[in-house]
């Protein structure tokens, strides 16, 4: 073999050697698990009785229910609600949960859209609590902090 081809394997071989040894000392890099998600926080925990109890009843008091198109699942709103002939307290207990926030409470859909506006609601078609000293809306919010305590 001519010499530069000699002195070409042995770069090549060096440059090789040079590009693995920080592999070596450093150690192989392979994936890694993903962090784990982020704890803490608040979370709650609503009671299915409390709801049949207090809320329920504040429900249907004002109509809130699949009636129409205002909860029936149809285009006006992410609340879904059972019909009154076919009422189901655990599907409208998950529907309602839904309409709840763990972080900001106060700012629970499910009390702020049938709240006044004047008073801190959110729009909402029908405005059932003028204020939030109104026994619905205290009702609602009672069910909600006893679900933040548990």
């Amino acid at each position: 073999m001519p010499a530069s081809h000699a002195s070409v394997r042995r770069a090549a071989s060096l440059l090789i050697a040079s590009l693995a040894i920080p592999g070596l000392v450093h150690g192989c890099s392979g994936p890694t698990d993903p962090a784990p998600p982020p704890g803490g926080g608040q979370s709650l925990a609503l009671s299915f009785e409390l709801f049949e109890s207090a809320v329920s009843p504040v429900l249907m008091r004002h109509g809130c229910d699949a009636t129409g198109d205002c909860h029936g699942g149809g285009i006006r709103g992410s609340l879904e609600l059972s019909p009154p002939g076919a009422k189901n307290a655990r599907f409208d207990f998950d529907q309602v949960a839904l309409q709840t926030w763990a972080a900001d409470l106060d700012a629970s859909p499910v009390l702020t859209e049938p709240l006044a506006l004047g008073a801190g609601g959110t729009p909402h078609a029908i405005k059932p609590f003028a204020s939030t000293t109104d026994s619905g809306y205290v009702a609602i919010r009672g069910w909600i902090l006893d679900g933040a305590s548990r």
